[in-house]
């Protein structure tokens, strides 16, 4: 297992219910040994004017969930901060939900690697990121 933080789902959920995750709708719905899970409705707030699920936010999902791994792996008396993010959009979405899931790459002392998948209802893959966060020791 790589958590040294054990939060809940419902402690992340509340820990996340006064920012931009709220307002998107991004729900965390799962964790294993070594990853986990979040959902993010595709609707008015998350869709580009052609009705498509924005590019844009599938990243924010996948930032979200990269973050919140990864700060579940660092020690209390440190901070975690996205380094760099990408994303290749493979299958547009115009309705349901879409399902992320961060498996870690790299956990060092200095930096983390995530891989991010995000899902359709149908399980198909419509987006791909990996995410690179620096991990900070607060004195």
């Amino acid at each position: 297992m790589i958590w040294t933080k054990h939060h809940s789902l419902e402690q992340m959920n509340a820990m996340s219910a006064n920012c931009a995750i709220a307002h998107l709708g991004i729900s965390f719905t799962a964790k294993g040994d070594n990853w986990l899970e979040a959902t993010m409705p595709v609707d008015k707030r998350t869709t580009q004017p052609m009705g498509f699920l924005h590019g844009g936010l599938s990243v924010a999902l996948a930032e979200t969930i990269g973050s919140m791994a990864g700060f579940c792996c660092i020690k209390d008396n440190q901070g975690i901060f996205g380094l760099e993010v990408n994303a290749n959009h493979l299958r547009p979405v115009k309705q349901g939900n879409v399902t992320a899931r961060a498996t870690p790459i790299h956990l060092g002392s200095k930096t983390q690697v995530w891989q991010i998948q995000i899902r359709d209802d149908n399980d198909n893959l419509c987006c791909i990121s990996r995410l690179t966060l620096s991990v900070i020791n607060y004195e």
